[in-house]
């Protein structure tokens, strides 16, 4: 229907103005013949609009009472056009006809717009007067000398078009605003433009009598008409009081010429014109004043409406959106001041750094709307557990900041840190419910002796921040220059890290993994290396979390696997250890996520030959807490591609036997901490049992890390752990050392004297 209705409008439309135009070259009979089918044409669309469309009841009777008065205007103008008494009448109607078109359009206008549209107003009334001088020079004054007309006529005529000019510019508002336009719009802007047209070929006709034909009035009233029902017929006319989509470019400059032209204009007429008589002069005058009026009443809204955006701008630069708080430009500016302050009054301002804990995990369950609630939260409790003089900034995300000026000792800096610590022990009120949220506290106070920028005093709280994050969340930490050289240090490790791989300073020593009993060489660890060129060399306890937190471990991981699995091909080729040895690579959680990681693995395995059993991926318990059915996915499809997981350091994070058994494993690796007490530690000597005792039961393999003496390994081979690592048996060697470690390795009575002491 609605498609059908669009159709029929826009089928009127150019119906319309294919008469218009027709009957310019018809007599005035079928002329009114035309006029009257056009009328009817308009009702019938009226009644279709109110059934069909269920337009709004204040839309439907403005169109109506429009339309009912440019036909009764126009039934006058045309039939009774020298009668004084249906002159005047003609007159009026058209003057409430404009009076009635600025309040329907303005209430359009304030609708649609949806902002403040005095501006509008303002420059409608310049707009109107510029043209009220024009009329009145061009049009009335002449007019007076020369028409039959009274002078009330005369009067009426000149201030129904000087509003029907209003009633134009408020269209083209409407028109070349921001906000997007409607086929309705459109078809009603043209409609009053060709009744506008209509009074201005009147107006002329009653200067020097009639000199345009009636068809041309004829000719106008019907594309009236047309438009008319067109606008009332289109779908949009049901949005026409609802506010628009926005532009994305604004046509303001449509104003502004307007407005400039409307100034010019009446300027330069009155310049080239001379005044008739003593009336002519003093209407100049009061119109020209009252026109500066206007003018200068606009120009002081401006410049107060720009004054009032431009603080307004200043403002949202600075404040946070979210919580009315200061936000980084501002904190610095308020740390700046205090800094400089500080050494008049003997003070040493102490900034805040405050992060809240985890709040990822609270935005990824609940969703942003609720971390919204928990900041907006936070930040009321802040501001309420600070002192008065102390102020609050929310300068990130989930980070805050708070500026005391007036502290002078650490102790006093530390004190304030615990304020806001304990206004995180009470629940917060947010509207999925009452949430317990932590903060980690960097603090950092600005010494007396050492100049500071408002910078270097954020950047030492961020610090300490994060050395409060290292040592376990929801705790203080106080700045101090060292932790400034470690975050240089981390800083100058993970830049290089980014180069390593490519200038080849990353390299694999490799562990042998024995089956005691036996005295075989069965596997090998590969484990990572990392020597600089420069001549450093970096522990993997440094580099490997750097590699885990920038993500530079997917492809330094994806690299291991391959290089590992090279050097396990060439080893059992060249006959240096069994065809079914295997190789163990560690994984971290990041590798897991990584969509790609079994494409990695499956890719490996084929360019270097091995099958998919000799591969053991080993993963930290830690991996199956932490996202664990994104883990579960990627274990499952590597077990399936037959790759082997083993658990690596097990019994020192998470462990517990329904994690076992969910997640596909086939190894399990006791951490070298129990190793270390099985021969000294009576508890740790059950607790290997127990768990040598539930690998067993679920079929899984054993292999004991950190073997360091013949005592500790005597002990594991009575608990009938099977396999084992450890300096005892092999140091981490270079590649090409493998093939003499094994062989020394499997001198069997050297073996069975080590097993039996």
């Amino acid at each position: 229907m609605r498609r059908a209705l669009t159709i029929l409008s826009w089928t009127l439309f150019g119906t319309g103005l294919g008469l218009a135009l027709f009957h310019l070259f018809l007599d005035s009979g079928p002329a009114e013949l035309a006029t009257l089918g056009s009328a009817i044409g308009l009702a019938v669309a009226f009644v279709l609009s109110a059934v069909l469309l269920r337009v709004t009841p204040t839309v439907w009777c403005g169109a109506a009472i429009v339309a009912a008065l440019v036909v009764a205007q126009h039934l006058i103008s045309v039939r009774r056009p020298n009668d004084l008494d249906w002159s005047i009448t003609g007159q009026v109607l058209s003057l409430f006809l404009q009076i009635f078109l600025i309040v329907s359009l303005g209430l359009v206008v304030r609708r649609r717009l949806g902002s403040d549209t005095r501006g509008v107003f303002g420059d409608s009334l310049i707009v109107g007067l510029g043209v009220w001088l024009v009329v009145w020079v061009t049009l009335l004054q002449p007019s007076i000398d020369q028409s039959t007309e009274t002078s009330l006529v005369n009067g009426l005529r000149g201030t129904s078009l000087a509003l029907s000019i209003i009633v134009l510019f408020l269209l083209a508002i409407l028109l070349f605003s921001d906000s997007m336009n409607t086929a309705s719009v459109i078809f009603i802007f043209l409609a009053i433009a060709f009744q506008f047209s209509a009074d201005v070929l009147r107006s002329y006709n009653a200067r020097g009598g009639s000199i345009i034909g009636i068809n041309i009035l004829h000719s106008l009233f019907i594309a009236f008409i047309c438009t008319v029902s067109a606008a009332i017929l289109h779908p949009s006319i049901r949005s026409l009081l609802k506010p628009d989509q926005q532009r994305q470019l604004p046509a303001l400059m449509t104003r502004l010429i307007t407005t400039t032209v409307s100034l010019v204009v009446p300027v330069l007429v009155l310049a080239i014109t001379d005044s008739k008589d003593a009336t002519d002069r003093l209407i100049r005058t009061i119109s020209v004043v009252v026109l500066a009026i206007a003018v200068t009443t606009r120009v002081i809204q401006s410049v107060r409406a720009n004054a009032v955006a431009q603080s307004t701008l200043l403002h949202n630069a600075s404040m946070d959106s979210l919580t009315g708080l200061p936000n980084r430009t501002l904190m610095l500016e308020h740390i700046s001041k205090a800094l400089n302050l500080s050494s008049s009054n003997n003070a040493q301002p102490t900034v805040l750094f405050i992060d809240i804990d985890r709040f990822k995990n609270i935005n990824d369950s609940l969703g942003h709307s609720a971390g919204d609630d928990v900041l907006s939260a936070v930040a009321k409790r802040l501001t309420n557990a600070v002192p008065a003089n102390a102020l609050v900034g929310r300068i990130s995300g989930d980070e805050f900041v708070v500026l005391d000026a007036s502290t002078n000792t650490t102790t006093q800096s530390v004190l304030l840190a615990e304020k806001v610590l304990d206004a995180f022990r009470e629940p917060l009120a947010v509207r999925p419910g009452d949430m317990f949220v932590s903060a980690s506290v960097g603090v950092a106070t600005a010494p007396n002796d050492i100049p500071l920028s408002a910078e270097d005093l954020l950047r030492n709280a961020d610090t300490a921040m994060y050395r409060a994050k290292d040592a376990g969340r929801n705790c203080i930490a106080l700045f101090d220059e060292s932790m400034l050289e470690r975050i240089t240090q981390r800083l100058t490790v993970e830049t290089a890290l980014y180069r390593a791989l490519e200038r080849k300073e990353l390299h694999l020593v490799h562990q042998p993994i024995v089956d005691v009993e036996l005295g075989l060489v069965i596997g090998f660890e590969a484990l990572m290396r990392w020597d600089r060129l420069d001549g450093g060399t970096v522990p993997p306890a440094e580099f490997i979390p750097i590699a885990e937190e920038t993500g530079t471990i997917v492809p330094i991981g994806s690299w291991a696997i391959l290089d590992a699995l090279t050097h396990l091909r060439h080893w059992i080729d060249s006959g240096a250890c069994g065809l079914h040895a295997t190789m163990s690579v560690n994984v971290s959680p990041r590798q897991l996520h990584d969509p790609n990681f079994v494409s990695i693995v499956s890719e490996a395995l084929a360019r270097s030959g091995i099958a998919p059993h000799q591969l053991w991926l080993e993963i930290t318990e830690s991996v199956m807490v932490t996202e664990p059915e994104q883990a579960l996915v990627a274990l499952k499809r590597l077990v399936a591609l037959g790759v082997r997981i083993a658990i690596d350091d097990f019994g020192t994070g998470y462990s517990s036997l329904s994690l076992l058994q969910r997640f596909p494993i086939q190894r399990i690796k006791i951490d070298r901490a129990f190793v270390n007490e099985i021969v000294s530690n009576r508890d740790t000597q059950s607790l290997v049992r127990t768990i040598i005792a539930m690998g067993q039961a679920l079929n899984l393999e054993l292999v004991a890390e950190g073997v360091e003496n013949a005592l500790q390994l005597r002990a594991l081979v009575e608990m009938n752990c099977t396999k084992a690592q450890g300096f005892l048996i092999s140091h981490p060697v270079p590649v090409g050392a493998i093939p003499s470690t094994v062989v020394a390795l499997q001198d069997l009575p050297t073996w069975n004297r080590l097993i039996q002491g």
